[in-house]
């Protein structure tokens, strides 16, 4: 038996588990299986590994992708830059399946920048990004702005360092970022009619705007943004990207 799993909490839709069903049984894996783990608390990581022995890696989704990491023995390269996680190998003792190292990994770093590039073909000429959020997705997106050489500008909720807020957004740092990226949950199902309080009037044809939303197919953000000119893409060729990357990280 060898089970895999996404851990979040709450868990709001059932891609990942669908996903590696079907692949399974592509693959004609006999034994393989793939479940949500809906945790309330990241400590709890801990009981899943020894109620469930078999367990030989997870994915892992909000809001979990940066309180992991002092759970893992070992973190990857990648995910160590960005400081967010959403795979993690378990790699168990075979004569005490107790006994276990975790090894973490940021798979959504490879689907973001795939998906990017499939997207923007001439990435060369982007010179500036808006990045929508500062959460675990958001690092990965921003590492690989960083990684192709596009500036960005991070906004959220409250303003830091790192941070200015909605109101900051004039019409001329949205002219001069070519590129828009909605790394928040705002606008997901179930509730798809919420909408960032961004100033979608500046955009224009000129604009790619991207979101990691991917339930409903079309966001507010996205549609907002479609209407003012902007081409437009959604997350779901990412979140495969990524979840290829993980069984390709799990089965080494």
């Amino acid at each position: 038996m060898f089970q895999f799993g996404l851990i979040g909490y709450p868990i709001k839709n059932g891609f990942s588990k669908d996903f590696f069903t079907k692949k399974f049984n592509e693959l004609g894996l006999i034994g393989y299986s793939y479940r949500n783990f809906p945790i309330p608390d990241i400590k709890l990581v801990k009981d899943m590994l020894v109620f469930h022995p078999t367990i030989e890696g997870f994915n892992v989704t909000i809001p979990y992708k940066q309180s992991i990491i002092p759970y893992l023995n070992e973190i990857d390269k990648s995910a160590k830059d960005v400081e967010a996680v959403n795979c993690v190998k378990v790699i168990r003792n075979s004569k005490t399946p107790d006994e276990y190292k975790l090894i973490g990994y940021n798979t959504d770093v490879y689907g973001f920048e795939l998906s990017l590039l499939s997207f923007v073909k001439d990435i060369i000429t982007i010179k500036k990004a808006i990045v929508l959020g500062n959460g675990g997705a958001s690092k990965a997106v921003q590492y690989v702005l960083k990684k192709l050489g596009v500036k960005i500008i991070i906004v959220a909720r409250q303003s830091n360092n790192d941070c200015i807020v909605y109101d900051e957004l004039s019409k001329e740092i949205i002219e001069s970022s070519q590129l828009i990226v909605n790394c928040t949950p705002v606008g997901m199902y179930p509730n798809m009619d919420d909408l960032l309080p961004f100033p979608f009037e500046f955009l224009n044809n000129t604009h790619y705007c991207y979101d990691l939303i991917y339930i409903p197919e079309e966001s507010s953000f996205l549609r907002e943004s479609k209407s003012y000119g902007a081409a437009s893409k959604n997350g779901l060729e990412m979140l495969h990207l990524q979840a290829e990357k993980s069984w390709e990280i799990w089965e080494k």
